[in-house]
């Protein structure tokens, strides 16, 4: 058994307070994703965690990309028809969870998923390399498969298919935005005594500032 209670490091990199934060969770968001990425040396600072609740009744959590965010929310993309797909359709309920280590940085999101328009999923679809649009293609996303050369087989099959002609987006496969109702910023500090700030979402679609205990 491994024991990794001795596991520890102090977070000293910096701090998170009322006095400098703006009043909307997406602009500071704006300003930490843009930091870690100018000064985090993150590999990919658009990796998120989006955890769901699945058919089963279980929650289950996976990392994909963060292709947009703006006022509205978070976009990702993925197969409508993969294990994740199917439990957004039945629970529209996310978490989001973004961790930037090297800045000592979290960020949690709880939102309400819904498909983006066809015209947005069009126009990013249109932008990937053939190679990805061809692997959404021929990917049955969560399903059981016999073989990697299942995959393979079908891949050069679909090469020959559309070696002349526009790859259009599969109906299966397209975006989705999550709208935020809560945002924490988690900020590591000395001591353990982390700076987590979380804004909610009130009636008026005003955001209501509360400091947490870590």
């Amino acid at each position: 058994m491994s024991d990794l209670s001795n596991y520890r490091r102090s977070y000293e990199k910096s701090e998170l307070l009322e006095t400098n934060i703006p009043e909307d969770p997406i602009n500071l968001f704006h300003r930490w994703f843009y930091e870690t990425e100018e000064f985090g040396g993150e590999g990919e600072v658009n990796a998120m965690t989006v955890s769901t609740i699945g058919l089963d009744g279980f929650p289950k959590s996976r990392v994909v990309l963060l292709k947009k965010f703006n006022e509205e929310g978070f976009i990702f993309y993925t197969n409508y028809d993969s294990e994740k797909g199917k439990a957004l359709e039945q629970n529209p309920n996310v978490c989001l969870s973004f961790f930037w280590h090297s800045m000592e940085r979290q960020v949690i999101i709880k939102g309400i998923v819904e498909k983006t328009s066809e015209q947005i999923s069009d126009n990013y679809f249109d932008s990937r390399p053939d190679g990805s649009k061809l692997g959404a293609i021929v990917s049955p996303q969560s399903e059981v498969i016999p073989s990697r050369d299942y995959l393979e087989d079908n891949l050069k099959s679909l090469e020959k298919e559309y070696s002349n002609k526009p790859i259009l987006r599969p109906k299966h496969w397209g975006g989705y935005l999550v709208k935020p109702v809560s945002v924490e910023f988690w900020q590591g500090r000395a001591n353990r005594l982390h700076d987590r700030i979380r804004y909610t979402l009130k009636d008026n679609f005003e955001w209501k500032i509360e400091r947490l205990s870590p």
